[in-house]
């Protein structure tokens, strides 16, 4: 009997110590936030980018958009921290294998966005994305 409810306790600590991860984790990152655009001939407004749905309700995996090369392999892991896109991806020139930053955001977000057509993800039109230029 002893070991049952012992065993019970750990499972609940254990239960609540994985949840407060899971929470602590989640309050860290902000739910929405603005993609300013950085570019010379900026002809479109910033996008507005909701981290909360697609981490939680679309199941998007961290690593599908946050990244760190060493050998040609992604590295990244949520332990690391965060960088802003333009600290490898400089919005004039291509540097290295970093594509040039509106190209590499076009290309992440679009290619994800296509291939989840049908399911409420923008794709086609550029205004479906961007807000008005102010």
């Amino acid at each position: 009997m002893k070991r049952g409810f012992l065993a019970l306790i750990l499972m609940f600590v254990a239960g609540l110590m994985f949840l407060s991860v899971g929470v602590l984790t989640a309050a860290n990152v902000a739910d929405e936030f603005m993609i300013q655009n950085k570019y010379k001939d900026d002809k479109k407004g910033p996008v507005k980018m909701t981290h909360k749905k697609h981490a939680e309700d679309y199941k998007i995996a961290c690593t599908d958009c946050h990244h760190e090369y060493k050998d040609g392999k992604n590295v990244w892991n949520d332990k690391m921290p965060v960088k802003k896109c333009s600290e490898c991806h400089d919005p004039e020139k291509k540097q290295g294998n970093a594509d040039k930053l509106q190209l590499a955001y076009h290309k992440n977000c679009q290619t994800c966005h296509k291939e989840s057509k049908g399911k409420n993800a923008p794709w086609k039109k550029c205004a479906d994305c961007h807000e008005e230029k102010k």
